[in-house]
Order: structure tokens, then sequence, then C-alpha cells
């Protein structure tokens, strides 16, 4: 497995707690579940990410800006989900907050797929991919063990 594959298989799943969290409705129960699996998602998935991805790609010539600005989108995730945090689930505009984040999610993961992948698979070395995937599995399993 690739480090691209291992990523793939999570940005799957947070596109569909992301797509069932923007159908809840009210502070309900099924809410506050799938918000917390979704900020819990995305906060391992990031770290794990900036770890075993961003970092070897920002040692790179090729791919160091693309890998800066794919941090930068980690953190406006990071502020979204801050907002959300601060917002009561009954509040009229928690929704949109969460559509926003939905928003900023999926063009992250898409940008992801179709450009980032593409140029670190010219950057990274064959091995390097396989290595790469194994310390992000790793680390995915650290942390959503915890």
């Amino acid at each position: 497995m690739t480090i691209f594959e291992a990523l793939r298989k999570d940005h799957d799943i947070q596109r569909d707690l992301l797509s069932r969290l923007v159908e809840t409705q009210g502070d309900s129960e099924e809410r506050n579940t799938l918000y917390q699996q979704v900020r819990a998602e995305l906060n391992y998935h990031a770290n794990a990410e900036e770890r075993a991805l961003y970092i070897p790609m920002m040692n790179i010539d090729l791919t160091q800006e693309k890998a800066r600005h794919s941090v930068a989108e980690h953190h406006e995730i990071d502020e979204m989900l801050e907002l959300l945090d601060d917002t009561e689930y009954s509040a009229t505009n928690w929704l949109t907050h969460a559509k926003q984040l939905q928003h900023l999610v999926t063009h992250h993961l898409d940008e992801e797929e179709h450009e980032v992948f593409q140029l670190a698979g010219r950057g990274l070395k064959e091995q390097q991919k396989s290595s790469l995937a194994e310390q992000y599995l790793s680390e995915m399993k650290r942390q959503r063990s915890e």
C-alpha cells in the first residue's frame, strides 16, 4: 500500500461522516455523536498526514509549496471546528457552519487527490511511498486507540 492509497481510504471516511453530519437536526444525540467522530477523524488525519506526507514533501523543492498550502488548509479546517465548538447544536447557524466545514474539507481532499498526490508521486521515491503509508497507518492506529 502507498501513502496515497492509505490517505484515500480515510478521505472516504471523512466524506461519509460529513455528509451524514449535515443531515442531522438540532441538539440531538445523533448530531453530537457524528460531530465528535468528524472532529476526531479530521484531527487524527491532519496530525498523521502532516507527519507522514507533508514533512517529507517540504524537504523536496518540487513539492514544498504545495505541502505548505495544504498545511494552511488544515489550519482553516481547525478554525472552522473551533467555530462549531463554540456554537450550540440548536443554534440556527450551526448547520451553516457544518456545511462550510464540509465544503472546506471536500475542497481540501479533492485538491489533495487531484494535485498533491500527483506532485508528491513525482517527488517521492517508490520505497518511500510504502514506508510513509506504514508510518501514517501506525500513527492513525495510535491516535484512534487513545
